[in-house]
Formats: C-alpha cells, structure tokens, sequence
C-alpha cells in the first residue's frame, strides 16, 4: 500500500461531514424506559445463539434498544481483548475533558519522530515534526483507528485518567494497559500479557457507546452544559465516518435511504485472531447499541470476506432486522439519540 494512497484515505475520511440540523432531528418511537428496566429478548437470543454457534471461534455480544429497554446477550460479561475498541474509553476521555475546560478541540500537539508506530493509521508516514489539533488527533484515532495518533492521545491524557475514568463509570472489567508499540513506563497488571493493550466485556464496551449516543456527560444527575451537544455532535461525527465498514455496518447501510449521512456510528477493533466492532445504529423504531466480540477465530486472514466480520454483520443484521423493521434513519443519529440529551429535549440546537 503506497504512501500516497494512505495519505489519500486519510484525506477522503477528513473530509467527510455530518452536518445535522435541528430540523432533522428525529425522535424515538417511545419514551426511555425506566432506569435499570430491561427486558430480554428470547426468542432474538436464542436466533443469535445459533447462529454465533456456527462461527470457528468465540462469541461475545451485548445489545440493547434504548427506547424499549430490549437487551440481548451471549457471554456479555466474559472479558475479552479490546483491540482498538479502547479507543472509545479514550474518546470518552477527551470528551469529559473538553466538557470540564482541562481540554481544547483545537490545542496543538506535536507529532515527532520517534512517536511513528506500526499497525493501523497513517500519521507515522507523515513528514515530522508535525502540529495537529486534538480534535485532528483524535479523528484519525477513530475514523482510521491510527496507532500513532492514539498514542499522542495517551499521551495528552494518561493511561491513568483513563483508567480513572473507567472506574468512573462503575466498569470493573475494561482496562487500558498501555500505548500501542511501546515499552510499558509502569508495572503492568498481571493479565496484560493476555490481553495485550486493553481488556473489556461486550456489556460494559456497550455502556461507554452508551453514554457518547445519550450524550451523558458529567456525573449521574449532574445538569447538562450549554456546550454539552455540540462534545458529543463532534464524537459521533467522528464515529459516523468509521473507513472500516465490513463488519456492523456491511449490511445495513443499504437499510437507511435517507441520504443524510450514515445512521451507524461505530468503532471497530482487530487483530490476527480477534474481529470487534460497538455501534450505535439510529433505528427508526428506536436507537439500538450493538457490542460484539469475537476471539480465538480460526479465520485469520486480513479480508473483507474473514468469516468473523461476517458474523458479526450477520449478528448485527438480525438484531436490527427484529427491533427495527422500519429500517434505519441517518437523521436520528444526533445527540441524545432522540431521547433526550443531558437532561435536554431530544432536538438538538
């Protein structure tokens, strides 16, 4: 792959938008449920089950509509290797940080040359030294799942604050260790080795998306902030434009005929034998979060046909085929889903 193509991709991705207005907002088919009200779905439970039992490997799902309270799982508490989906707890991270003033959206930081690592992104082919925003950083960090730039956030935040974060949040299960291609600089917890740079459960991953798609920020019930949609319109203007589409997504973009950007907002995560990937998908029966784990995949191959990305979208398929048959609306991916953002109406101004 040629330096010119990836500097082309990256390109293509910032140059997608998201441009929502109020006017678009749609809102959910019925008021959130009660806190803690939840519901399984059986009989779609058992459906995912027989079909996650073909798969050559290990299955871990959790999902929910947020506005019927539905849920399914299988194994949803199991931890599992991250991959790159930990990349949204640092995402998280920056948001709550932009949202209490210890963050700026268009601060610089400096990519230097020592700071070039391997794996997935394109910033380690740039020409160093190299001021970008954070916003820029943190972009290339979800759209492309750049290493490099997820380190250069690491390191304006701390695996630490992170971490804190989590824990924050009541997470007992997600982890992030370390940067990406980088000696540890402290004693690591003794399950590092088994999960390399994060660990975390479907559920719990679930929660974190969650949050970004309810637009929560601040502790629970804290008082939404003036700026706090306009935090979370730039997340998930960056998870939108996810490049990588071949699992969650690949067959249910053809399901939204809205043409007014996509209604899936996703972070995927992968490595030779683990295929990952969290959305939101805005249903136009109700917003649903999917979270989907797969591990031990005897399919290790680096294609679009790789027999775990092709679980998982038939997984995601069912469910959004059962809780929305109407399909999918790219106008209610907006802050708060349509269920209110932080306290505030679902419109977004």
């Amino acid at each position: 792959m040629t330096k010119s193509f990836l500097c082309g991709v990256i390109a293509a991705g910032l140059a997608l938008t998201a441009t929502v207005s109020s006017a678009a907002t749609v809102e959910a088919a019925a008021a959130r449920p009660a806190e803690g009200h939840e519901v399984t779905d059986v009989s779609l439970q058992q459906s995912l089950a027989a079909i996650a039992a073909t798969h050559k490997g290990h299955v871990v799902l959790y999902a929910k509509q947020l506005n019927t309270g539905k849920v399914v799982a299988l194994d949803s508490d199991q931890p599992v290797q991250t991959a790159s989906v930990i990349k949204l707890a640092i995402l998280f991270e920056a948001m709550e940080q932009v949202r209490d003033g210890k963050a700026h959206w268009n601060e610089k930081l400096t990519l230097k040359k020592d700071d070039g690592v391997s794996g997935s992104g394109v910033l380690t082919f740039f020409d160093t030294p190299l001021t970008l925003t954070l916003k820029d950083v943190l972009t290339m960090m979800v759209i492309v799942s750049d290493n490099t730039a997820t380190n250069l956030a690491i390191d304006r935040f701390g695996t630490s604050a992170v971490n804190a974060r989590i824990a924050w949040m009541g997470l007992k299960d997600t982890h992030l260790y370390k940067k990406i291609g980088k000696p540890a600089t402290e004693p690591m917890p003794s399950d590092q080795p088994k999960f390399g740079l994060g660990k975390t459960t479907a559920h719990e991953m679930e929660t974190i998306m969650e949050r970004i798609g309810r637009c929560e920020l601040g502790k629970p019930g804290e008082p939404a902030q003036p700026g706090d949609i306009e935090i979370c319109r730039t997340a998930l203007t960056m998870l939108r434009n996810q490049f990588y589409r071949n699992t969650i997504p690949r067959y249910l973009e053809k399901l939204d005929t809205t043409e007014e950007g996509s209604g899936i907002a996703s972070k995927t995560g992968s490595l030779n034998a683990v295929r990952n990937d969290v959305a939101i998908v805005a249903g136009k029966d109700g917003p649903i979060i999917i979270s989907i784990f797969t591990y031990g995949n005897e399919d290790q191959s680096w294609t679009a046909d790789n027999e775990a990305e092709i679980i998982i979208a038939r997984l995601a398929r069912k469910i959004v085929e059962a809780w929305s048959p109407a399909g999918i609306d790219g106008r209610a991916l907006v802050p708060g889903l349509g269920l209110g953002a932080g306290g505030a109406s679902g419109t977004s101004k």
